[in-house]
């Protein structure tokens, strides 16, 4: 049963019946349970509503720093076995890392639906959420063919709640164009039969040390403030997040 009072602080904040909303939390200062939270969003969206969060798993590499962290000191024979152990990405359990403690509880709530790519997947509840997930491929982590895309075309807007603008994942839109570099990613994915296997794949050179600045640049006039739990809420539409974004980096990166 969802608290009335934060859905209805969640409302006065913008969250809009029948709405996709892609949300971005760091609940430790909010004294916000992260399953209470899921609950007022999925009653302040509604039936219709569709409430979305990533799901990354960014260990699952072998260039992210989150697996570089965990290989530091190792010799190269250490290293070899502990990728060799490292197990393939399954979307059905497989836990998000670093994505706080609301997009687990969504991940992990009945009816909630995954997307399929092995480091960025998203995770979703509501009427919509296996339409904006289906698709997933492996060579477009956060582009126009994943669901952040299917997000984009949906209208959807981000909520962002304790977090700076460091984690606005719909900013990485902008750097897929026809123009941007490219590089190789790795990762371990699940065989038919059940087995795994390290792949190797090309997609967009993605870089959001800048996005800061990017999110400082903003302008005020399109991102709805507020605060939930005595934190700080940003609410804006996707689009205009990209629409931004893309004229940054067009101006400021060579």
């Amino acid at each position: 049963m969802a608290d009335p009072g934060i859905t209805a602080e969640l409302t006065a904040l913008g969250v809009e019946p029948g709405s996709i909303l892609l949300v971005h939390a760091a609940l430790r200062g909010t004294g916000l349970a992260a399953d209470t939270l899921r609950d007022a969003l999925v009653a302040a969206l509604g039936p219709g509503g569709t409430l979305v969060t990533p799901a990354f798993t960014p260990a699952n590499s072998t260039t992210s720093q989150a697996h570089l962290d965990r290989i530091d000191g190792m010799t190269a024979d250490r290293v070899r076995d502990f990728r060799e152990r490292m197990p393939a990405f399954d979307p059905a359990v497989t836990p998000s890392e670093g994505m706080g403690r609301l997009a687990e509880s969504v991940r992990t709530a009945p009816g909630a639906v995954r997307s399929s790519h092995p480091q960025t997947s998203f995770t979703a509840l509501g009427a919509r959420a296996a339409e904006l997930l289906a698709h997933h491929p492996l060579t477009s982590h956060l582009g126009w063919d994943s669901p952040l895309g299917a997000l984009h075309r949906a209208g959807a807007r981000v909520l962002m709640i304790n977090v700076d603008f460091s984690v606005c994942t719909a900013f990485h839109l902008a750097e897929y164009h026809p123009s941007a570099p490219r590089r190789p990613y790795s990762c371990v994915v699940r065989r038919p039969n059940g087995g795994k296997k390290w792949t190797t794949y090309e997609d967009v050179v993605l870089d959001d040390l800048e996005f800061d600045t990017i999110g400082a640049d903003f302008p005020p006039g399109l991102v709805r403030t507020g605060q939930l739990g005595g934190r700080r809420t940003r609410l804006f539409p996707i689009k205009e997040a990209v629409r931004h974004a893309d004229r940054w980096m067009s101006e400021k990166r060579r």
